[in-house]
């Protein structure tokens, strides 16, 4: 058995059930290995590096398993960088394979050399070159253990071409660490001593809230903590990549924090809570809207719950610091829990949910509105009245990301929202939707994204094709990087318009892009049009591409606290849909007999 063989009976034994990855002159042996293996692990031939890495990365947050990628050298290991940092500071965990050249042409300037582990240690939570074919057995398991063990990220190999030739010794052992299968591999739990004080705080708390992050998904510990909010009676708000953790359609769930897509009911909790408990969250600047939310003179006291001790107390003093696996800490919590809980608290959520319900009424018009072009809240409510069973929505960091977290509601438990908020590149959710695909074969998975996305990763629809994967993809087409024309317009409030510069593209069907790569395809500019193009492509079993007119976000203030607050209108304001103070287009409602754009 060679290098390459070896490295894909480890996976095998990892449980890897399929690999992204793109060719290239230096991973012909892994190749010859991958098709050599009988079908045990499947290979996904990509596009583009980035989607391979984007494919694994959106893999490993639905299953809790590593997803894997390979790469070749040189340009490939180059485009892997985006999705590497992505996955590192989001906490998934990933293994990227890079197909290096031989040793015996590192240093001599060889095409394609790179100095790769220097290249992504500042970004990874660990790279490593395999330096001798004895060792590879060792450098597998460790990257297993270290993308799953503590706080889950991206591992990075460099693997010399002409190792995975050389025969492996006998001697070698092969054998996998099953608890690194999936992430976390193990769960620390926090002190006894420290489970106690949170519930006698809890106990004396009438107003408690908690606040889910990330790392309840990465965790997967939803289930636990609906179980013990529901026991203790506290109301749940996420932030964006804590959405899921618990049914939208529940009780206790209040709704979004944090200055993109927020809901006003949900700050507003936040800003009553007399105890806020942050979980797997690290109270960046997005969930705390600057360090705004608590204020520094606020009498809300904190516990912050989290693995990694480097996150807790960074930004804000805590009461009281809980270091531990999130799905860990909050089962302990709710073994020792009283079953008692004090009476203010039906009051505290009613009033919360009094709110809620205002919130929605006041958003009604323009969730049904018939205007055109399209507004994307529009959009999402169509689209959630479609999701009908359990789905993965995959959406990009930009024009798609404050409605879709602000006006999608996902009530199977099993749905999930996955967007890339850490760094917020675009070009992921298309072939992120693969990986969705092959993370849950059994789910319906639908991707989110406006013109800058697609323009970088319009090429995996290739791969959709290819591989029949029945995803919907919907497409806001507003002929521009609405997000920073958006942004243009917000810092240039009060002055000239026209000073929004090098972010409009021309204006183009790109239903008719789709059917180059043979997908089925609509182009959408009304909302009867809108309703029958996704009433067909969720009725398919095949991929389809909603191609849809939408008022740009550049015209509109979208629900992002920032920008709201620095325009002068009233973030929490539940009928919030005013106009940039700048832009010179007006939007009228229309019927559906408006001239078209």
């Amino acid at each position: 058995m060679n290098g390459a063989a070896a490295l894909v009976e480890m996976l095998v034994g990892y449980g890897v059930e399929v690999i992204f990855g793109v060719p290239g002159d230096t991973n012909v042996a892994l190749y010859q290995a991958l098709k050599a293996n009988g079908g045990r692990l499947r290979h996904v031939t990509c596009r583009d590096e980035r989607s391979a890495v984007f494919m694994a990365d959106c893999y490993a947050r639905l299953t809790g398993k590593p997803g894997v990628a390979e790469v070749p050298s040189g340009a490939g290991a180059m485009y892997g960088l985006p999705g590497v940092a992505e996955a590192t500071q989001s906490s998934v965990p990933l293994i990227l394979l890079v197909n290096d050249i031989p040793q015996p042409g590192m240093g001599r300037g060889t095409l394609t050399e790179l100095p790769v582990t220097e290249l992504f240690n500042p970004i990874a939570k660990r790279a490593e070159a395999l330096g001798s074919i004895q060792k590879l057995p060792e450098v597998v398991r460790r990257a297993f253990r270290l993308a799953t063990g503590g706080r889950p990220g991206a591992v990075v190999l460099s693997l010399p071409e002409d190792i995975l030739y050389e025969t492996l010794p006998d001697s070698a052992s092969l054998h996998v660490e099953q608890r690194c299968r999936s992430a976390p591999s193990s769960r620390v739990h926090a002190a006894a001593s420290d489970v106690e004080m949170a519930l006698e705080t809890l106990h004396g708390s009438k107003r408690p809230l908690i606040v889910a992050g990330g790392g309840v998904n990465r965790s997967q510990a939803g289930d636990m903590l609906t179980r013990l909010a529901e026991k203790l009676m506290i109301p749940v708000v996420t932030t964006i990549t804590g959405q899921g953790v618990i049914p939208d359609d529940h009780r206790l769930a209040i709704g979004i924090i944090g200055d993109n897509g927020f809901h006003p009911h949900a700050l507003w909790a936040l800003r009553q809570a007399d105890l806020a408990i942050y979980v797997g969250c690290r109270m960046g600047s997005v969930a705390t809207m600057n360090w705004k939310l608590p204020t520094d003179n606020s009498a809300t006291r904190i516990i912050q719950i989290d693995i990694d001790p480097g996150i807790i107390a960074n930004t804000y003093d805590v009461d009281l610091a809980m270091v531990g696996d999130a799905q860990a800490v909050l089962s302990d919590l709710y073994a020792r829990a009283p079953v008692a809980v004090p009476d203010a608290r039906e009051e505290w959520i009613a009033e919360i949910n009094g709110r809620r319900k205002e919130f929605w009424r006041g958003t009604e018009p323009r969730l049904k509105s018939v205007q055109a072009p399209l507004l994307p809240e529009r959009v999402i409510d169509a689209l959630a009245g479609h999701l009908s069973g359990p789905c993965n929505v995959i959406s990009d960091a930009g024009t798609p990301t404050p409605y879709s977290t602000r006006f999608l509601r996902l009530d199977h438990p099993r749905s999930k929202l996955v967007i890339p908020r850490f760094f917020g590149g675009l070009g992921y959710a298309i072939p992120a939707v693969v990986g969705a695909h092959f993370a849950c074969p059994e789910m319906r998975s639908v991707a989110l994204f406006g013109d800058g996305s697609l323009g970088m990763s319009a090429g995996e629809l290739e791969t959709i094709a290819r591989l029949k994967v029945p995803v919907v993809l919907i497409h806001f087409n507003n002929a521009c990087f609405g997000w920073i024309k958006a942004l243009q317009r917000v810092q240039s409030a009060g002055h000239d318009n026209e000073g929004t510069f090098g972010v409009d593209f021309s204006n183009l069907d790109m239903s008719k892009l789709a059917q180059v790569y043979g997908i089925r395809s609509f182009r959408v500019q009304t909302s009867t049009e809108l309703e029958q193009a996704l009433a067909a492509a969720f009725a398919s079993d095949e991929p389809v591409f909603v191609d849809i007119v939408v008022e740009s976000i550049a015209d509109r203030l979208p629900p992002v606290f920032s920008w709201l607050e620095k325009s002068g209108v009233d973030p929490e304001d539940v009928g919030t849909g005013a106009r940039h103070r700048s832009s010179l287009s007006h939007s009228v409602e229309t019927s559906e007999q408006a001239s078209r754009p």
